[in-house]
């Protein structure tokens, strides 16, 4: 099981489109979403994230190299995973019980929490809004794009948007999760982990092969 020691950084009313600048200042280096666990989805783009906190926020920041691009997805709690799209599935108590941050290339973003398997309902409009989202692309929806495009996405996610648990400090908490990248309808679909998955067919929600993370 692969794990991530996530830093803390002294930040107060994070900017989002600051984040990239602010994770430079911090020294806080990148990772690679690059484990290909489908053979028969072999596309394997460029993608890397880094992530720190603040004790009541979470900075996370991906980069992404790939062949085309898509942001159909209207609005918040749409099909995004449809688009060119990364994802942070957030496990605080390290069980079945789960969230999935899914964020498109236009900052559009699905939040759902519960066990798997179980009642996952979506987080409410009050809460989406409190996910600050910054996208290199722009926040209008588009139609695919073909041909090699190179796209960024900053999200700062309040302790608050873990909707079904109180978290108010993030500090030394000890969580799990795992970083995606996928793109469903896109014309060469891919479904990228940060951890291993050891599954016959794609599936992200599979909290069983979720790595560890550490908030320092």
């Amino acid at each position: 099981m692969k794990s991530l020691s996530i830093k803390k950084i002294e930040a107060s009313a994070v900017e989002v489109s600051a984040v990239p600048a602010l994770l430079d200042e911090a020294g806080i280096g990148f990772h690679p979403i690059a484990c290909v666990n489908w053979p028969e989805y072999p596309y394997q783009p460029e993608v890397k994230f880094r992530v720190a906190h603040t004790g009541k926020e979470i900075l996370l920041h991906y980069q992404v190299v790939e062949a085309s691009v898509r942001a159909v997805a209207t609005h918040d709690d749409g099909k995004v995973w449809e688009d060119a799209c990364v994802e942070f599935f957030l496990s605080p108590e390290g069980n079945d019980f789960y969230y999935n941050f899914e964020c498109n290339c236009a900052g559009k973003l699905l939040l759902h929490g519960g066990p798997a398997g179980g009642e996952r309902p979506g987080a409410s409009e009050e809460i989406l809004k409190s996910v600050k989202r910054w996208a290199s692309l722009g926040t209008e929806p588009f139609e695919e794009r073909i041909g090699e495009c190179a796209w960024e996405v900053a999200l700062v996610i309040p302790a608050s948007a873990i909707f079904r648990h109180k978290i108010t400090d993030l500090n030394g908490q000890t969580m799990r999760g795992n970083f995606y990248k996928c793109g469903d309808l896109l014309q060469t679909p891919h479904f990228l982990s940060w951890s291993p998955i050891e599954l016959p067919q794609p599936k992200f929600h599979c909290p069983e092969f979720f790595g560890g993370l550490k908030f320092e």
